[in-house]
């Protein structure tokens, strides 16, 4: 626009991005190459210090049984174990859950499910580092 040019009432501005669901709540997701600041996902986050909490608890013989701690935290011991199982996730997960750096797709949901245990196989089968 250059000086004296009369100022349009309607700007139309396309922005390129969809809307993904991640971790229960809708969030935008920018195309290839474009720059994003990533969150933390507050609920990895909780549920990565849960399961490391609780591992130390049971190999401190804090609690001598999954069932004993279960009851003690007021949670039901599937769900326990469950969570449990993120302590066998490869470091570098844990380390890209813990700065916001994991890809979408990786969701407590997803995380719940039946994974491998070899670091690398995780990796392979799309819970990139």
């Amino acid at each position: 626009m250059t000086r004296g040019a009369p100022i349009p009432e309607t700007v139309t501005l396309h922005v390129p991005f969809r809307v993904v669901k991640r971790g229960g709540r809708k969030e935008m997701q920018l195309p290839e190459g474009a720059s994003q600041t990533r969150k933390t996902d507050n609920t990895l986050v909780k549920a990565l210090a849960r399961a490391f909490r609780w591992k130390r608890m049971l190999e401190s013989g804090e609690f001598a049984t999954i069932a004993e701690l279960a009851e003690r935290e007021g949670i039901a011991p599937s769900y326990l174990t469950r969570i449990l199982r993120l302590t066998l996730l490869a470091p570098n997960i844990v380390e890209a859950i813990l700065e916001g750096k994991q890809w979408p797709e990786v969701t407590l949901a997803r995380l719940l499910e039946p994974f491998p245990v070899e670091w690398s196989s995780q990796i392979a089968r799309g819970m990139p580092a």
